[in-house]
């Protein structure tokens, strides 16, 4: 599953599904649906802003893509989405099937701190968790290379 990752996200969902894996992707409007059922992913309406729309995204899914380093909003939105929804969010999915994350930890627009401070909460909870953790690291203007670690760091939570 992924949460966020805009056109970034879509590209990944679609190398995946033409991998023969399935892929979900949230979005907090249906004006993204076209585009990410166009890529084979399924279309999930949610928004870490509102953590319980994204709970029933959760279900079936074995690695779960927290792809928001270029989020923008408020300081305070901000601040939210790398502190306390990070948190929470992940809290949540340590009762499911999900055995792997990724964290988007190098961003565009995002403060570097903000992606530092939710970098730690994934460390703390993935750990105490024992849930098997990759963090992207690849610039996220490049989009090429973004691909290649957002796929190796997936390939390697799955096994492959």
């Amino acid at each position: 599953m992924i949460v966020g990752g805009g056109r970034r996200g879509t590209r990944l969902a679609a190398a995946m599904v033409a991998e023969g894996h399935a892929a979900r992707i949230t979005t907090r409007t249906e004006a993204a649906r076209a585009s990410i059922e166009a890529a084979g992913a399924e279309c999930w309406i949610g928004t870490p802003d509102r953590l319980a729309t994204l709970r029933g995204a959760l279900d079936g899914v074995i690695v779960l893509c927290w792809l928001l380093g270029c989020a923008t909003g408020t300081e305070e939105e901000l601040s939210a989405l790398y502190g306390t929804r990070l948190e929470l969010f992940l809290t949540q999915a340590i009762d499911t099937t999900v055995r792997g994350f990724v964290y988007e930890a190098r961003g565009g627009r995002t403060p570097a701190e903000l992606l530092a401070q939710g970098e730690r909460t994934v460390r703390e909870l993935t750990e105490r968790n024992a849930i098997p953790v990759r963090f992207l690291r690849a610039d996220p203007s490049d989009v090429e290379a973004w691909l290649v670690d957002a796929r190796g760091a997936i390939d390697a939570l799955l096994g492959g």
